[in-house]
């Protein structure tokens, strides 16, 4: 679902040398039949308030033609024993609100939407770009 965009040239050229950079970083490919059919990347940040390294799930990925299978989920389960190993405190993702189908597979998982206090309400999430 994502930008609904496909990826530039330049990124598509740039991105895993780029990734490859990234020292702490989480990439789970999912293959069935010789064919990549899922993906999650992770890479980590940190909490202030914990005082330690989480885990940013940024991109997750589920070919239609295996989704309902437990693709996704065994990429999760995967992606939460690699955490708790490295001793981070909370696993983050952001998803947009129409894509329910992976609202559901998240919180099968036992994610939540993020408030620190109900009377505020659940955070939300922002950006600037600075880059094109």
């Amino acid at each position: 679902m994502g930008g609904s965009v496909g990826l530039s040239d330049h990124v598509k050229q740039t991105l895993i040398s780029q990734l490859e950079k990234r020292s702490e970083r989480l990439i789970l490919l999912a293959i069935q039949n010789n064919a990549f059919v899922g993906l999650l990347n992770g890479f980590e940040g940190f909490s202030t308030f914990a005082a330690r390294p989480l885990l940013n799930i940024h991109d997750v990925f589920v070919h239609a033609s295996v989704r309902g299978l437990g693709v996704g989920r065994e990429l999760f389960i995967y992606a939460e024993r690699v955490a708790r190993a490295r001793g981070y405190c909370k696993l983050t993702l952001e998803v947009l609100a129409g894509n329910t189908h992976a609202q559901r597979l998240y919180q099968a998982q036992g994610f939540v939407g993020y408030a620190l206090d109900e009377a505020t309400g659940h955070a939300m999430f922002w950006q600037k770009v600075l880059h094109e």
